[in-house]
């Protein structure tokens, strides 16, 4: 099947989401809350629920699998940079489409050991080296997840978050089994341009009834960094892989700026990278809590 493209004006071979235009429309939240593992078995009939433990740079993750009966495609879920736990409603919602899940608690969350890196306790969580550890956390969900579905000779995939944007590319570079990635709202820009769009957007809502492109643009060129660390790009790693990749934005982005990052995505797809986007009109940062993009995310992955 064809791979989904929705920078023309229809997805191609997706029968339920025929001629959904190019700039999808805003639909419904889900509630993405966590529920405990007994009521997922309730809810999710012919899903397998197990929990699991594994090693990963000096310390033990602690996560969840879920495994549909005649899965053919399994994802490992990267977290996004919050403090965030196993995200079990997300993934009891992929199994009961037939897609196998792993997610886990992130470094330093839940049951995991180590030490979490990020604003909410002053520590800076986009310097390369904490970039660099989550994907490594990641090649070691990738590892499990194959070993739980050698005999099912599954396609696995990493679907990520925000953040994910620069940790999938360098999980998917160290990582072979690898076959496709899939990103809500994933920066295609450096860590450092990243951040100077943020403070110019200063997470107001109606940042974009106010401010051009032009000006984002200039500012993210000029603009003097406030912090000084290792910058890192996801072009670089993402002009060496060859594997699938979706991505999926919403054009009111105030913590990513789309436009920049769809260009870049354009550059790459020109140099005949397997790259395509989604963009919808009316959707901020959280893209993966409206429903439309979560369908064309699981028929994405389900097509891999």
């Amino acid at each position: 099947m064809a791979p989904i493209n929705c920078t023309i004006s229809y997805i191609k071979n997706v029968d339920r989401l025929r001629n959904i235009a190019f700039f999808c429309r805003y639909a419904f939240f889900l509630l993405l809350l966590p529920v405990l593992s007994n009521q997922l078995k309730a809810q999710s009939p012919g899903v397998t629920v197990e929990d699991i433990r594994f090693e990963s740079e000096g310390v033990t993750l602690v996560g969840t699998i879920y495994t549909p009966q005649h899965s053919h495609v399994a994802v490992v879920l990267v977290h996004g940079s919050d403090q965030t736990p196993r995200m079990r409603n997300f993934a009891s919602l992929l199994a009961k489409k037939g897609i196998s899940v792993l997610t886990y608690d992130k470094r330093g969350v839940g049951e995991s050991g180590g030490i979490y890196a990020g604003p909410e306790v002053g520590t800076n969580n986009i310097d390369s080296a904490n970039l660099n550890l989550l994907a490594e956390d990641a090649t070691a969900a990738i590892n499990i997840l194959h070993q739980h579905q050698r005999e099912k000779n599954v396609s696995i995939g990493l679907v990520g978050f925000s953040q994910a944007g620069w940790i999938i590319p360098i999980a998917a570079n160290k990582n072979s089994l690898v076959n496709f990635m899939l990103l809500f709202s994933g920066s295609m820009v450096s860590t450092l341009e990243q951040l100077r769009f943020q403070f110019f957007t200063e997470g107001k809502p109606d940042f974009w009834d106010n401010r051009t492109e032009a000006e984002v643009r200039e500012h993210i060129r000029n603009a003097a960094d406030r912090y000084q660390f290792a910058n890192t790009d996801p072009y670089d790693a993402l002009s060496t892989l060859s594997i699938p990749g979706l991505w999926l934005f919403g054009e009111k982005d105030i913590q990513v700026p789309v436009r920049l990052s769809i260009e870049r995505l354009n550059a790459l797809k020109a140099q005949g990278k397997p790259y395509e986007y989604c963009l919808f009109s009316t959707l901020g940062h959280y893209v993966s809590g409206s429903a439309e993009p979560i369908d064309i995310a699981v028929h994405w992955i389900k097509n891999r």
